[in-house]
Order: structure tokens, then C-alpha cells, then sequence
């Protein structure tokens, strides 16, 4: 029985994204309500708060999707250079692939509060990916690690953007 509950969660979680995505694509994140999400995906209001405190809790963790597909290419990054830093932000390619399949997406969020989220998740995200790619490929303590990951995540968003 709980197996079951985990896939209708699963289910519910997916289409309520889905909703989010075709919406957002479709009127803005900024113009989108909770109500025009639950409509879109056909679930009714306590199932959606029982799963997501409110519109940007779901696009919140939307972002969960593109930390294991970075964390998957950034092992097999690893994995392909063994142990050498040949590819020292091999996750890099699969974010920039990640972006291009969701630009339509990220362009309708820029500018509003929906940017800033996306933005600071997404920096979040990239600040641990670079750190810990730092962490097995700086030896050199000269330049403070957190200003080089601060310069590589600025840099990886004014590429994205």
C-alpha cells in the first residue's frame, strides 16, 4: 500500500510541474495562480498544499530535477577523466544542454519574482557543484576558494543568460 501512495504522489508532483511548465509558457509565472495550477493539472486544492506551500515551493523544487542531472554528468565527468583535471567542471555541459531544452521557461520567469527565485536556486545549486569540483582541483590556497566560486557560478550565469 505505501508503494502505491509513493506513485500517486509521484504522479500528483509531476502533473502539477507540468501544469506549472505549460502555464508558465502560456501566461507568465508572474500571472499564474495556485487555482490556475490546480485547474491545469486537475487536482484540487488540498492536494496541491498537501504536497507544495504555495506556487514557488513548486517551482522551488522543480529545481531538484537539474541537481541530479548535473550530479549525474559531474560523476560521469569524474568517472571519464579518473581522478585526473582534465574536466574540472564537467557538469558544465549538461547544465548548458539543461538550459536550452528550458530557455522558453527561464526567458518567462526572468524579470519577476519567479527570475529571482530560479535564479537564486540555480546559483545554489552551482555554488555546491563548483565548490566541490574545487575542492579536488585547487591545491593552491592563494585566491580564496569562495571568491573563485563565486567568479565561476558569475560567470556560468551571464553565459546563461
Amino acid at each position: 500500500m505505501p508503494r502505491d501512495i509513493d506513485r500517486r504522489a509521484a504522479r500528483t508532483r509531476k502533473a502539477l510541474h507540468q501544469a506549472l511548465l505549460t502555464l508558465m509558457l502560456r501566461k507568465g509565472y508572474e500571472a499564474l495562480s495556485v487555482q490556475d495550477i490546480i485547474d491545469e493539472a486537475d487536482v484540487g486544492r488540498s492536494t496541491f498544499y498537501a504536497h507544495y506551500t504555495g506556487k514557488e515551493d513548486l517551482l522551488r523544487s522543480g529545481f531538484q530535477m537539474l541537481r541530479e542531472e548535473l550530479e549525474g554528468a559531474q560523476s560521469a565527468a569524474r568517472a571519464g577523466a579518473e581522478a585526473s583535471h582534465d574536466d574540472p567542471l564537467g557538469f558544465s555541459t549538461a547544465m548548458f544542454e539543461h538550459a536550452g531544452r528550458y530557455a522558453d521557461h527561464f526567458r518567462t520567469m526572468i524579470g519577476g519574482r519567479g527570475g529571482a527565485v530560479a535564479e537564486n536556486e540555480i546559483r545554489l545549486i552551482l555554488s555546491e557543484m563548483v565548490r566541490q569540483e574545487l575542492s579536488s582541483a585547487l591545491h593552491d590556497d592563494a585566491i580564496p576558494r569562495d571568491f573563485v566560486v563565486q567568479f565561476v557560478v558569475g560567470a556560468f550565469l551571464t553565459a546563461l543568460n
